[in-house]
């Protein structure tokens, strides 16, 4: 079909780029230090790249071109938007959901095998949304809330931190919940003698520290409380 069309004008282009942050469309990339019209169903012809130009090389035209194809438009955005979501979650966004590669420290046994520890998990189910309210381990328990992560990045949880205690884990971040009314019925309710909370230092997992906490403060008891910060490096940070 005859439609109007943007033209590019390659001897006065400087390839500042500037038309091609305009085009909301995505019709024209820098190719070789200059703008070109990469994808003409892209471009609806409305001319937004036109006064962004500062030397003029852009002008309109009236030719044979693709159809101009808002559903295709509209595709790519919606796949620039996930890419570009993705790379501000892996690279600077949210530290509980950046990719990194870990390098543990190699232990100075060698190719000794150690003794497969025994399981200190003394009471199921484990997840906060799914532990009954009165279940029967909760009297005279020391109660431990800890963020699912820190059992997998502390090597030795199960002995320091699981060892005597009635466990209940959780992920503020996944489960999108809060857990401090549940938290409260379970404390109010029950004989417990201590809470530990054990959370990971990405700021996200900070929902599960101040539930905790919100939960002792509504609870109207004076029971004795700590939290731990585990690292992603697998250390136990200092406050």
């Amino acid at each position: 079909m005859v439609r109007k069309i943007i033209r590019i004008d390659e001897e006065k282009c400087n390839g500042c780029g500037i038309c091609a942050t305009a085009c909301h469309e995505g019709a024209i990339d820098i190719i070789d230090g200059k703008a070109k019209l990469v994808r003409e169903h892209f471009c609806d012809g409305l001319g937004d790249c036109l006064p962004a130009c500062p030397t003029g090389a852009i002008t309109f035209e009236e030719r044979e071109a693709p159809e101009y194809d808002e559903a295709a438009v509209k595709e790519a955005q919606e796949k620039k938007k996930l890419l570009e979501k993705m790379k501000h979650m892996h690279e600077g966004g949210c530290p509980g959901s950046r990719i990194l590669t870990m390098h543990p420290k190699k232990d100075t046994l060698g190719n000794v095998t150690m003794p497969a520890q025994i399981s200190q998990l003394g009471n199921w189910p484990v997840q906060i949304k799914l532990a009954p309210v009165n279940a029967p381990y909760f009297d005279s328990a020391k109660l431990l809330i800890a963020a699912d992560c820190t059992a997998y990045a502390y090597a030795n949880f199960h002995q320091e931190f699981i060892r005597g205690k009635v466990t209940l884990i959780g992920c503020p971040k996944l489960d999108a919940v809060d857990y401090s009314e549940k938290l409260t019925q379970i404390i109010a309710n029950n004989e417990i003698h201590s809470v530990t909370i054990v959370r990971m230092e990405v700021p996200c997992c900070g929902g599960i520290e101040m539930a905790a906490k919100k939960a002792l403060q509504a609870s109207g008891k004076f029971i004795q409380w700590q939290v731990v910060t585990i690292g992603i490096d697998g250390t136990i940070k200092e406050d």
